[in-house]
């Protein structure tokens, strides 16, 4: 996995991290290609029962994409999306959620924050649009989110809490502490049930465009890059049937 992710297991909780704290935690390619190794092994790991997303450091959760060397596609590491996640994830937030970071959150299922936190989608402010933040309009009320995507302006942690984004404000010093404690209730329930609660809230929850061609655009990623097209290939260029094994 990516230095630019931490993934750390204890007591059936997995803490995901992004790794990139003198950057301000910025999406890059090796962030995102680290967050969808993350998320696979999330779901590989039966001990895991529930994630724990946080950013190093408390300057920023994320400050969004780096736009020095963006990721090819911010898809990639968004659970949900780049990777079918069953399991109940905890986003704990300090500082800035700007831009694909507020895209990890919107699509964590809770989520604790520090005082100081603070939210912003500015893409319409530099004149880009990768469109996955319009799932935030099934999350929270039309009129708040459409003022957060039309305006790019901030909303603090208090008014996050208030319109539903934000289900619980912290110290600083308790963000992780709460995190857990959070985490290690969801780890101490019924696997099966707290699974198919969230399977059954993501079918409820409409899907934007935008989050419905993510999915799909992962796999066809998983086509792509399969053992079967390999050998499918080969298969055809050798002129013999080929042996599919379904992976």
């Amino acid at each position: 996995m990516s230095t630019a992710i931490t993934y750390k297991s204890q007591n059936g909780i997995a803490v995901v991290t992004l790794n990139r704290e003198a950057q301000m935690n910025r999406m890059d390619n090796a962030m995102m290609d680290g967050l969808h190794e993350a998320w696979k092994r999330f779901m590989a790991t039966p001990e895991d029962r529930v994630a724990v997303l946080t950013g190093a450091g408390t300057k920023a959760f994320c400050a969004g994409a780096d736009l020095a060397n963006p990721p090819r596609g911010l898809y990639h590491g968004v659970p949900g999306v780049g990777v079918a996640v069953d399991k109940p994830i905890i986003a704990a937030v300090a500082g800035w959620c700007i831009g694909g970071g507020m895209v990890l959150t919107t699509m964590c299922d809770l989520m604790i924050a520090t005082e100081t936190a603070k939210f912003c989608y500015p893409e319409v402010k530099v004149g880009f649009s990768g469109g996955l933040i319009t799932n935030l309009v099934t999350r929270i009320p039309h009129k708040i989110a459409m003022e957060l995507l039309l305006l790019g302006e901030t909303i603090d942690a208090q008014r996050a809490y208030e319109v539903g984004y934000v289900n619980k404000i912290v110290p600083a010093a308790d963000l992780m502490p709460a995190a857990m404690d959070w985490a290690q209730k969801i780890a101490a329930n019924a696997p099966l049930p707290t699974r198919a609660l969230k399977h059954w809230a993501g079918e409820t929850l409409p899907k934007s465009p935008t989050e419905i061609g993510g999915i799909a655009r992962m796999r066809v990623d998983e086509i792509d890059t399969s053992g079967d097209w390999i050998e499918g290939r080969n298969a055809f260029k050798e002129k013999r049937p080929p042996d599919f094994k379904g992976q």
